[in-house]
């Protein structure tokens, strides 16, 4: 079996025995690693004990998820302090991003939402990816990755991975000329819309990943999200690009081990 990186998923949100054995089967798998992304403050920690734990496998970013009313002030600095204080075990900052699903159930309700707060806050950790050299792990879809462009070229910030992404073939361009990274999770088996994402960006900026626990539909229906899922990703992204599966597997596995700079 070729080997396997899974580029996005939430260790620290597994159930502690299901998690257990996840770990224990990543060999069985060929899993060798596991970028592990964090939430909040908290979650950076439960990431942090798995690094120590596994530190051969267990890759984690710290950040701070949007999808979630931000954080006060005093807190945000006491979480840059502590991710500068640990950015030598950390390979990226994130997850990070703007509240899209947030935003669009508010809206939908009829309500006002205000995302100024986090445009702030995501630009304060873009800065400090660009002082630390470190990569940004972002969560922006459709819209929402239009403006996170423009802050990433307004901060100088190169290494960008858009995790499970979705977006017009125009922000992909845009995507693509800067070199920014995108990831597709299982679902790519069965949704057309990400298989027209993988049909259009190129093999050498992809990433696959679970964002586990997230269950999946599909062949996939009643399972707990597993990185061997990604097998079935990797097939199907060899079948869209027209190429051996092996080959396709190679490709994406170093996309990753480079981008993170990972000791694979």
């Amino acid at each position: 079996m070729y080997p396997i990186i899974d580029a996005h998923v939430h260790l620290d949100l597994y159930e502690p025995a299901v998690l257990e054995k996840l770990l224990q089967s990543c060999d069985l798998y060929r899993i060798q690693g596991l970028l592990t992304v964090s939430m909040n403050a908290e979650s950076c920690l439960r990431n942090l004990r798995l690094k120590r734990q596994l530190p051969h496998a267990v890759f984690p970013a710290f950040g701070y998820h949007p999808e979630q009313a931000p954080p006060a002030e005093e807190d945000m600095e006491n979480l840059f302090e502590w991710m500068d204080r640990h950015r030598d075990e950390m390979v990226a900052i994130g997850e990070i991003g703007l509240p899209y699903y947030m935003r669009k159930a508010a809206e939908n309700r009829g309500e006002h939402f205000n995302d100024e707060p986090y445009l702030l806050l995501l630009e304060r950790f873009v800065q400090l990816a660009v002082r630390l050299d470190k990569p940004v792990v972002l969560h922006a879809v459709y819209e929402d990755a239009e403006r996170v462009c423009d802050l990433l070229e307004k901060q100088g910030a190169e290494k960008a991975h858009f995790h499970w992404f979705k977006g017009s073939g125009k922000t992909m361009a845009r995507m693509m000329k800067r070199g920014y990274y995108v990831s597709v999770t299982p679902d790519v088996v069965y949704k057309p819309e990400i298989q027209a994402v993988v049909r259009a960006y190129p093999l050498e900026l992809l990433m696959v990943e679970t964002d586990g626990p997230w269950p999946f539909r599909g062949v996939f229906e009643g399972q707990t999200t597993h990185p061997r899922m990604i097998r079935e990703s990797i097939r199907q992204i060899s079948m869209l690009k027209g190429m051996p599966e092996q080959e396709a597997a190679m490709v994406l596995f170093e996309n990753t081990r480079r981008f993170y700079n990972l000791p694979l």
